[in-house]
């Protein structure tokens, strides 16, 4: 919530920021930068939903929660940085393109687009935070984490600060090679050039939450640490499956099959099944646990 609330604030000044400098330079690459951040300041809105509503305990309607609607949300979120900020700056490019912008304001461009590198630090420097933090917690690179994560609020902010930072890049490019060679042509080319990254990211965020709303199994790491955990229990001699899998932000649906300790009558069994699934459903991540009998023949499960 904290890396969400900082890349809403952020975004709404350097939205601002950025309007106000596209209408003093006429910039088609300002101009697009300003459609960018308007379009990241609409999708924290979506996200800050997704986390409340996310957040929900499950009821009887919902027995595995309301996780899911995070991806829901940050898919309008994702879509809404298609639509606004890609394709407006595609078309402002395009228009540009044919009909070329007088010179531009320069020093005013040049300075807002310094003071926007500078706030999108302070959210990027939040987001990559952590990143890092989950990364160490599963061993992998703080990049593959975001990727991968099922937190897609963070992944979310992440690339669109990733982008953000490109985009300003881009355009600070766009509009120099417009003051050296006063060719138009290349602001609005940067105009283009960043309108094609937000939809590349667009796509990217659309996907992931796609995947997660289908159905994701749970990072190798936790799934070995879920495995782990139950054959450290003594009522459970082995474990012969086990499924993981994601229904919402690091929250998780467990069945497994194991072979229980010792030689119990089916009605002890039955009840201490119950009991085994009831105290791994207190662990805060497992939304709920589905545990059933292995038979003789199957193989075991190792960490």
């Amino acid at each position: 919530m904290l890396t969400v609330v900082i890349a809403f604030a952020m975004n709404v000044l350097i939205a601002v920021a950025k309007t106000v400098a596209a209408g003093i330079t006429g910039s088609a690459s300002l101009v697009a930068e300003s459609a960018h951040s308007w379009a990241d300041a609409g999708n924290e809105v979506f996200l800050l939903i997704a986390e409340r509503r996310g957040a929900r305990d499950r009821d009887r309607r919902h027995p595995f929660g309301y996780g899911r609607e995070t991806y829901i949300w940050s898919m309008f979120a994702a879509f809404g940085l298609f639509t606004v900020g890609a394709v407006v700056s595609v078309m402002h490019g395009i228009s540009a393109l044919t009909e070329p912008e007088e010179d531009a304001n320069y020093l005013v461009g040049y300075l807002v687009l310094a003071i926007s590198a500078v706030l999108e630090c302070v959210s990027f420097i939040q987001s990559i935070r952590q990143a890092s933090a989950g990364g160490a917690r599963f061993s992998i690179h703080p990049l593959r984490f975001v990727s991968r994560t099922s937190n897609t609020t963070l992944r979310a902010v992440f690339f669109e600060d990733a982008a953000a930072l490109v985009g300003l890049a881009i355009a600070a490019a766009g509009m120099a090679l417009h003051e050296i060679t006063g060719q138009a042509v290349w602001d609005a080319i940067g105009s283009i050039l960043v309108g094609i990254l937000l939809g590349f990211i667009a796509v990217f965020l659309i996907k992931r939450n796609g995947e997660f709303l289908l159905g994701q199994s749970a990072m190798p790491a936790t799934r070995t640490e879920i495995l782990t955990a139950l054959l450290r229990r003594a009522e459970i001699d082995r474990v012969t499956y086990l499924h993981v899998e994601y229904v919402g932000p690091m929250k998780y649906f467990l069945v497994a099959a194991v072979d229980m300790t010792g030689d119990l009558a089916e009605h002890d069994l039955a009840v201490q099944l119950r009991k085994v699934e009831r105290e791994i459903e207190e662990h805060e991540s497992i939304v709920e646990a589905v545990l059933t009998l292995s038979t003789s023949d199957e193989p075991s499960l190792t960490p």
